[in-house]
This record gives structure tokens, C-alpha cells and sequence, in this order.
């Protein structure tokens, strides 16, 4: 499996214990929950790096492109961040875990799983009924709590934020899925329907979590009552101020950081050296603007570099039966976000235009 860092916790053992906060790969997740789940470890890692797999394709063209420290929630001054970008990494990595849990079990790939088939025989509406195998979100869900919510072990705002932000990510899981129908009917006329649910493609559910980033909540807490620590009148604001969250609602603490600039303590590059499109087929308008974004207005000049690439060509059919290619090679032109020469570097008044949650 490809190494990715992830968690700087992992907790093992029947309830689990804390260990020194490192980073540490999806290969060597360790279980979370009772021993009794060590056979789920392997798809609860696996949903993990799919998890962070989509979280890289959602955020490819954006400043913040979900980096490989991402996953690492502590920062500097010994407080872990709560910002837009930490609220999408807990939904769509917890919605990972319990994805692949969910479709292992539908794949019959655990013994103490099976179909969801509680429903079965019900009348749904009209003109078909609940049947079939449908796919065990709910598993998926018990089983996903005890491994990702457990790494969460603080008892302060944001440990109930990322708690939050991880049963968004559960949610998005079961409001995504897709109603499946079966006809039956003398000579195929459909006079009814049995129907199930089943999983929706797994970059749905990041788009839908992608637009739940987008209008993410910042929750306003009373400081005053917050530097109480974990008294009674600091968990009164923080349920007073969770009162008014949605369910399926991202919610962050903090604004995010300059994403332009490198920050090593953050775990930040900057957009230095970044990649960029100007040109290409089927660019939406988000990609074809990334070279202004990542570059231009981050004080960054846009550099071309010609690049050799080496692809398979003039592909010949031989009877029977392979395929045999040449080898030919084209350069390519690529655009980079390069540092402006000192003697054309931009006036220090320009704007970043880094406001809100742009990227």
C-alpha cells in the first residue's frame, strides 16, 4: 500500500493508549477499539489513504492541497488546529474508514457481516418494494466510530469539533447513497420493482463534502468563558454555541493561515514551485484561473519549463493477439509558480487576496 503520513495518534489495546504523537503511515495503523475488531484494521487503513487520496484530488489546484502533514493535529504552541481545511480532513478521512468497512462487508469479506436486509418486503412507494442487498452503512458506521472517533481524546472545544466534523463525514456516506431497482414483471413489463441502496462513488461523497467545506461554519465562542479551561461555565459555551450547529455542517474555530507563504512549523510549503495550468482540454474554470491563484496573486511570476515526456505510439494490432507500440517522446510545456527577480519583485502593498477560506 502506498506510504501516506497520517494520524500523530494511534491507539491500541482494549480501550486503547495514547502513544508519543508522531506521524506515522496508513501501513502501520493500528487498531483503535476492542481487539475483538483486529480484523478490520487493514480496511479501516485502507479508507483511510482513500480518504486522503480524495482529499489530494479535491484540493489539487488550490493553495492548500492537502499536503502530507494534513493529518497531523498538533501545531505549534502545543494546540491543535481547528481550521476550515482540518474540518474537511476529519469528514472525508472518517468517511473513508467507513466506506471501505461498508463495501468490504457488502464484498462479504467479513464473517460477522452481511446485506442490510431489515427493510425487506417493506413497501418503499409506489410501485416497488424494499428487497435485494442492500449495503450495511450501518456497520460501516459502528465499526468507523470505534476506530477514528477513539484517536479523538481530548474533552475540549476541539475535540468535540473534530468529533463533529467526523460524524459529517458518516453522514455524507449514508446521504449519498443511491436507490438500486430490479423490474419484475410477466415478459418484462416492470409491474414492480424491488429496490435496494448501495453505496454512491466514492468522489460523490467528496464533492458533497467539498461544498460542505465551502460553506463551512466558523463557531464564535465567548473567550471570557472558554479561558476557564474545562470548567462548568467553559463546556456551558461550547453546548450553547454547538445548539445551533446543523448536523451535517462543517464547523471550524480558526481562520486559516496564509497559504501563499511557507510555514515549516504549520507544515506549509507555500506555492513556490507549484505547478499550474494555463492550457489543456476539458479545464474547467477553477483549473484554467490555478496560475493566477497559486502564483500571481500570491507575489509569484509563472515560469514555463519544457518538459520531455516519453508515451507509447503508433500502436499496431497483431494477429492474434498483442498489441506492440513505439516509443516517442514530445516536449511538453508545463507552467510553475516561480519567485519574481529581485529587480522585478511586486511593491510590498500587494494583495494576496487571501481573505476568508480562499485557498
Amino acid at each position: 500500500m502506498k506510504r501516506s503520513t497520517f494520524f500523530i495518534l494511534s491507539i491500541a489495546g482494549l480501550y486503547g493508549a495514547v502513544l508519543h504523537a508522531a506521524a506515522w503511515s496508513v501501513n502501520n495503523f493500528l487498531m483503535t477499539g476492542p481487539k475483538a475488531y483486529l480484523t478490520y484494521s487493514s480496511s479501516v487503513a485502507a479508507g483511510a489513504h482513500s480518504g486522503m487520496e480524495e482529499c489530494k484530488f479535491q484540493f489539487g489546484w488550490e493553495r492548500w492541497n492537502c499536503p502530507e502533514s494534513a493529518l497531523q493535529l498538533s501545531t505549534h504552541n502545543r494546540l491543535r488546529s481547528a481550521t476550515r481545511e482540518t474540518s474537511f480532513v476529519h469528514a472525508i478521512s472518517s468517511a473513508g474508514v467507513m466506506y471501505t468497512l461498508t463495501r468490504n462487508c457488502s464484498m462479504g469479506d467479513f464473517e460477522s457481516c452481511g446485506c442490510d436486509d431489515s427493510r425487506n418486503g417493506r413497501v418503499g412507494g409506489r410501485g416497488w418494494v424494499w428487497g435485494g442487498c442492500s449495503d450495511n452503512v450501518e456497520f460501516g458506521e459502528r465499526i468507523s466510530k470505534l476506530f477514528v472517533d477513539a484517536l479523538e481524546t481530548g474533552h475540549d472545544t476541539r475535540a468535540l469539533i473534530n468529533l463533529h466534523n467526523n460524524e459529517v463525514g458518516r453522514l455524507a456516506v449514508k446521504t449519498t447513497m443511491k436507490r438500486a431497482c430490479k423490474c419484475h414483471g410477466v415478459s418484462g413489463s416492470c409491474s414492480i420493482q424491488t429496490c435496494w441502496l448501495q453505496l454512491a462513488e466514492f468522489r460523490e461523497i467528496g464533492n458533497y463534502l467539498k461544498i460542505k467545506y465551502d460553506q463551512a461554519h466558523k463557531l464564535e465562542m465567548d473567550k471570557r468563558r472558554m479561558r476557564a479551561g474545562n470548567s462548568a461555565d467553559s463546556r456551558g459555551a461550547t453546548a450553547e454555541t454547538f445548539h445551533h450547529v446543523h448536523a451535517t455542517e462543517l464547523v471550524f474555530l480558526e481562520d486559516s493561515p496564509d497559504y501563499c507563504t511557507r510555514n515549516a512549523s504549520l507544515g506549509h510549503h507555500g506555492t513556490e514551485g507549484r505547478e499550474c495550468l494555463q492550457t489543456g482540454k476539458n479545464l474547467s474554470q477553477w483549473e484554467k484561473r490555478s496560475c493566477r491563484r497559486l502564483c500571481t496573486e500570491c507575489g509569484l511570476r509563472v515560469e514555463e519549463r519544457r518538459t520531455e515526456v516519453v508515451a507509447s505510439c503508433n500502436c499496431k494490432f497483431h494477429w492474434c493477439c498483442t498489441v506492440r507500440c513505439e516509443q516517442c517522446r514530445q516536449l511538453v510545456a508545463k507552467h510553475f509558480c516561480a519567485r519574481r527577480d529581485a529587480a522585478a519583485a511586486p511593491p510590498n502593498h500587494i494583495k494576496r487576496r487571501n481573505r476568508g477560506h480562499k485557498r
